[in-house]
């Protein structure tokens, strides 16, 4: 396990290795907490407000839905015009 020194400001580098392994980037944002007498970081990716339905329970598995359907060629167009995709729509 690579050593690390606290520098000045109580600053720290993460090792190369581990932000390859993590994908972490300068900007990221990092979860602290304190675990049986040990100092955890965690990787947090912040989620826009505007955005955050994406990531909803709900909202992913219609994705996962939709991806079987769309594999299986359980869709319909495209289409050339709006004409053509009312008409398969009321079909």
């Amino acid at each position: 396990m690579p050593l690390i020194k606290v520098k000045q400001n109580f600053q720290i580098t993460l090792p190369n290795s581990l932000r390859k392994i993590f994908n972490i980037a300068v900007g990221d944002y990092m979860e602290v907490e304190k675990h049986e007498g040990e100092i955890v970081l965690k990787p947090v990716k912040v989620v826009h407000p505007d955005q955050a339905y994406f990531y909803t329970k709900e909202w992913q598995e219609a994705e996962a839905k939709a991806d079987k359907d769309i594999a299986k060629g359980k869709m319909l167009g495209p289409f050339d015009n709006v004409e053509d995709f009312a008409k398969a729509m009321k079909s």
